[in-house]
């Protein structure tokens, strides 16, 4: 049957209930720099180009829509204001807010615009999703006095993952998500062409407020402004914390990310903790047994709603067979001894999958999705003793060199392959070639152009993004990555997890000759954390109860502690001992770098 480009039901939808927008639709910060732009899209009103997948064209103008939409009475949507949507919900007082965006200048734009059309309504409530940074990054937006006796409800688990994402390999994954959302691009024919997921990210001040209550169970109710929430766990499907919830009065369900117009991702390109599609697919099954037949209208993160019963437990079918069978045929095909890549080029969805506009390829693909599906089972050894124990890639870049006859051959070579539309192995063997002599102009642009080809025919838009930025950082050099999400989150980590950042940053090697230890005394948490430096490792302990000599004693506070690991001194924290010896564990961390090399070595 194939994909019919006549079918305007999804326009439809991303218009219904629309009642206003911003008028130029531009978002600054406190200092009159902008955050967040869509002025630039107005390309997507003509016909599409051809250096775009014209499917991919079509999600970008139904993500390029932006306002605030009525869902329902007494349930409105923020969309097209960041990457993912704020939803906001009236109760007995107030406004209980869904997911507030990226940053908070988005965050407080959307609210603002809320209240220009629904009144001038407190916010009672937040609820967090789940633990990705573009559902409670801009927090402190629409609650910018704190968030006081508002209760804020999130899963179980949240902080812990929302730390371990965004903080712990923070650096490396916002690298990689300048590729994946083409953060360094222009908006345009050759440039960036919406995330799938949604139109752009925003580079706003990010925050976060912690929970003060957690959903621990399926089918728990809480009560927030007089509304009546019932919920449903959801871990370990798009994010390791996450849930579902309806809302009775209403009859509405809000999906969180686990069902959005699109295939998401098993394992996201910025890299994360690989996904479980077998119970992705059981809760979206649970969630249409719990919730659809009381429900008219379903809701999510991103993306548009559906309405109709009928029409979301068709739309809930979709995206719960896509995800089984995703899983399934993965595994039927590993145990007939095909490794991920083998897999992800022999599978095909069946038409009523492969058909469906909400499950393309826009945002996670099945080609890396299946090579998830494989690494969670088998990881990243394909089983064949090559494999084993191959050369990084710069030493294997100059063998291959090598053994083609000199890089002159292995770039005529990539030429003749790229004139046979095998622009594949081309990008294979012009890798080699630039990880061979990253010098090499010649190489360079030549794989460029042959990214740039790429990008243009991906559907993907977040393969668009990182074959269209490693062109242009092959052309530019790095472009800078402008977010900081662990940044805004320190005030809100706990001290175990604050120490934790400081022991990822150890260098070990250099470390090894030396050894110490700190106790550090919080006045205002009534607790003492004892950092071991031995080994090369650096040991935590929560109020020790073995004796042994001490270094140095410190007192302090909490906000004392993130300011000092921010760079700020010592003043105002007591101390006891040798104080050096705090310089000499600060002197033996390394400072991350946010802008390492990705297509060159």
């Amino acid at each position: 049957m194939g994909l019919d480009f006549e079918d305007r039901t999804d326009f439809e939808k991303a218009d219904r209930g629309f009642i206003a927008t911003l008028s130029p639709m531009t978002i600054r910060n406190a200092d009159g720099a902008i955050v967040f732009d869509t002025s630039a899209y107005a390309f997507l009103e003509g016909p599409c180009p051809d250096t775009v997948n014209p499917s991919l064209f079509r999600q970008a103008q139904l993500n390029v829509k932006n306002g605030l939409f009525q869902v329902v009475e007494g349930i409105y949507q923020i969309r097209g204001f960041d990457i993912s949507n704020m939803t906001l919900v009236e109760g007995d007082t107030g406004v209980i807010v869904i997911d507030p965006l990226i940053s908070t200048e988005c965050a407080a734009a959307g609210l603002a615009l809320y209240r220009e059309h629904r009144g001038d309504r407190p916010v009672t409530g937040v609820i967090y999703t789940h633990s990705h940074g573009d559902h409670f990054g801009g927090v402190a937006g629409v609650l910018p006095d704190g968030p006081g006796d508002v209760p804020i409800l999130a899963p179980a688990g949240f902080m812990k993952e929302a730390v371990a994402e965004n903080v712990y390999a923070g650096t490396a994954m916002t690298r990689r998500a300048s590729y994946m959302y083409a953060i360094g691009l222009t908006p345009g024919p050759d440039g960036q062409m919406s995330t799938g997921l949604g139109i752009q990210t925003s580079t706003g001040t990010f925050s976060l407020y912690p929970p003060t209550v957690d959903i621990t169970a399926t089918r728990q109710t809480e009560t927030v402004d007089g509304v009546p929430i019932v919920f449903q766990m959801t871990p370990g499907t798009e994010a390791p914390a996450e849930m579902n919830f309806h809302f009775p009065r209403h009859r509405a369900v809000c999906l969180a990310e686990n069902a959005t117009h699109n295939l998401h991702n098993l394992l996201t390109l910025r890299g994360a903790l690989v996904r479980d599609a077998r119970v992705w697919s059981h809760y979206i099954d649970e969630a249409i047994d719990m919730f659809a037949t009381d429900s008219e209208v379903a809701f999510a993160s991103h993306h548009w709603p559906t309405w109709g019963t009928d029409n979301l437990i068709d739309f809930l079918s979709v995206q719960r067979d896509l995800y089984c069978y995703l899983h399934d045929q993965t595994l039927r095909m590993l145990n007939q001894g095909l490794i991920g890549i083998e897999i992800a080029e022999r599978i095909e969805l069946p038409p009523g999958l492969d058909d469906a506009w909400c499950a393309r390829g826009y945002y996670g693909s099945v080609s890396h999705n299946v090579k998830a599906v494989y690494q969670r089972y088998l990881g990243w050894f394909d089983g064949h003793p090559s494999t084993l124990w191959q050369h990084p890639p710069e030493a294997g870049a100059v063998r291959y060199v090598k053994a083609f006859g000199g890089i002159d051959n292995v770039i005529d070579k990539a030429a003749g392959f790229t004139r046979d539309g095998d622009l594949r192995f081309a990008a294979e063997l012009l890798k080699h070639a630039v990880f061979a002599e990253p010098a090499n102009s010649t190489a360079k642009n030549a794989l460029a152009e042959v990214y740039t080809q790429l990008g243009y025919g991906a559907e993907n838009a977040t393969w668009r993004g990182f074959y269209l930025m490693g062109a242009k950082e092959l052309r530019e050099g790095v472009y800078p990555t402008a977010l900081n999400l662990a940044g805004g989150m320190a005030a809100a980590l706990s001290i175990e997890q604050l120490f934790d950042t400081v022991a990822i940053r150890l260098n070990g090697p250099r470390a090894a000759a030396h050894s110490l230890v700190i106790d550090w005394q919080f006045n205002d948490l009534d607790t003492t954390m004892r950092l071991t430096l031995s080994n090369g490792a650096l040991i935590r302990t929560i109020d020790p109860r073995r004796k042994t000599d001490v270094d140095l004693t410190l007192t302090l506070t909490k906000p004392q502690l993130v300011a000092l690991l921010a760079g700020r001194g010592i003043d105002g924290i007591d101390h006891a001992g040798d104080i050096t010896v705090l310089d000499r564990l600060l002197g033996l961390l390394d400072q991350p770098d946010p802008n390492f090399a990705i297509v060159t070595p």
